[in-house]
């Protein structure tokens, strides 16, 4: 699983059906402090996430395509969460209302 931030959003006009009536977001990954890492995945949207959000994203195969309950699909990574608090040794990196 990685945390990442939800940046924008990609749209795709030519697709394998599994993408109809899904939304690919475009999501910065970001290390333990919080701050982008320099790389990037588009993650299927399963909860509805939006611009600017920090996000859990399950970034293996099988376990996404579990998710949408399709398989074989071409997915690797889906966002199932949205971080309200992430704490790494005690001291908060992301806390509510940050």
């Amino acid at each position: 699983m990685k945390v990442g931030r939800v940046v924008g959003t990609v749209v795709s006009t030519i697709n394998s059906p599994v993408f109809d009536y899904r939304k690919l977001l475009l999501c910065d990954l970001l290390g333990p402090d919080g701050e982008a890492t320099g790389g990037y995945t588009i993650a299927v949207d399963a909860i509805d996430a939006g611009a600017g959000e920090m996000v859990l994203i399950i970034d293996e195969g099988n376990g996404a395509r579990q998710i949408v309950g399709q398989d074989p699909a071409p997915i690797r990574a889906v966002v199932v969460g949205v971080v309200d608090e992430m704490t790494v040794d005690g001291a908060a990196v992301i806390a509510p209302g940050t």
